[in-house]
């Protein structure tokens, strides 16, 4: 965190970052136990959304947000083709049993495990140690990421070519080769919002698995290439700049999703989240439903656009907020500035 040049600097206990900066043990906890509360909450809002369902409504004028995405995946379907919600439940207590695994790790993790890994007898373990202003520790940890991500991206293109996944040309689960067509991929950076072939879906996640692993693979095999200079960032890399550089990507990928979920029906099919959107300007952008609805009722894709815009606004904030703190800017001094050192108006202090 941002000392400011004050080697003694504290911080209270709502600034939850500054408890785990340089303690990697309790860092990987914490991502733990994140996880945890993050696959707790997918379970139970499934079981929630399955057990007030009522199929004589349409799905995406539900409040069904984690139903429409399973059912967009080719979940919840019986042998004849109907969504009846089946193995959704199984699905829903899957996450419960792992929200609890995960969070048994964040405890092992915070109370047996050293707080710090460089301080563990485990050889493999002190890779992951974290010097934020190293290169070489900072693009070792990242190939790992993005491996992950890699991987993730290879089982979903695997679960659409064996399994299947809902396409809403023919209104059935089938399934889905990937089209791995270099200049397809390339052209919908421009017109994703429009995409309307889920074999170019399942090409662009095929590319990314490819880009990410051997990415990943070339971060962790090599280190910094040349003199790590001011042109290139020394100065700059700070467990406080590396968390502003992770908000704005967020930050970015939640507000294009936003835009795609508002407009697009071939990801985002109008059976299990309603009608596409308009989008308004008033005292801020926002999506509003295209069709009539009950009184106090919104489509899934209203919720899920609108939730994605305003999450991801916060976060480049928090992003700009961060940065310029890596950057030195001290916000203290524009208290300073207004009430004076005493918090007193500045005049007052004349």
């Amino acid at each position: 965190m941002q000392t400011y040049g004050n080697p003694d600097v504290t911080y209270g206990w709502w600034a939850g970052n500054s408890m785990v900066t340089n303690r990697s043990g309790r860092f990987i906890a914490s991502h733990a136990a994140h996880t945890g509360l993050i696959a707790f909450a997918a379970g139970a809002n499934t079981l929630w959304e399955l057990a007030r369902y009522d199929p004589s409504v349409p799905m995406g004028h539900q409040t069904a947000i984690s139903l429409s995405h399973l059912a967009s995946i080719g979940i919840g379907f019986d042998e004849a083709g109907a969504w009846t919600g089946a193995g959704v439940v199984t699905i829903g207590i899957l996450h419960l049993i792992l929200s609890m695994v995960y969070g048994a790790g964040g405890l092992i993790h915070a109370v047996v495990f050293d707080a710090d890994i460089q301080q563990s007898n485990v050889i493999q373990a002190k890779k992951f140690k974290l010097e934020w202003d190293n290169p070489d520790n900072q693009t070792f940890i990242l190939g790992h990421h993005l491996i992950f991500f890699g991987v993730a991206c290879i089982w979903f293109v695997e679960w659409a070519r064996i399994h299947g996944i809902y396409d809403p040309a023919i209104g059935a689960v089938r399934q889905v080769n990937y089209n791995l067509d270099l200049t397809q991929i390339w052209n919908h950076q421009f017109d994703f919002i429009e995409i309307d072939s889920l074999e170019d879906v399942m090409g662009g996640h095929a590319f990314l698995a490819f880009f990410e692993i051997g990415g990943g693979a070339f971060h962790i095999a090599t280190k910094q290439i040349g003199e790590y200079t001011k042109f290139k960032g020394a100065g700059l890399l700070s467990a406080e700049a590396i968390l502003s550089w992770s908000l704005a990507g967020i930050g970015w990928m939640a507000i294009i999703a936003a835009f795609w979920s508002a407009t697009n029906t071939t990801v985002y099919p109008v059976e299990w989240y309603g009608e596409p959107l308009r989008l308004d300007f008033g005292l801020a952008p926002g999506w509003y439903d295209t069709v009539d609805l009950a009184e106090g009722t919104r489509t899934v894709r209203c919720y899920l656009a609108n939730f994605h815009y305003i999450i991801g606004f916060f976060y480049i904030q928090g992003h700009l907020f961060h940065a310029l703190r890596a950057m030195g800017f001290d916000f203290k001094r524009l208290a300073d500035v207004q009430y004076g050192p005493h918090g007193r108006p500045a005049a007052l202090n004349d």
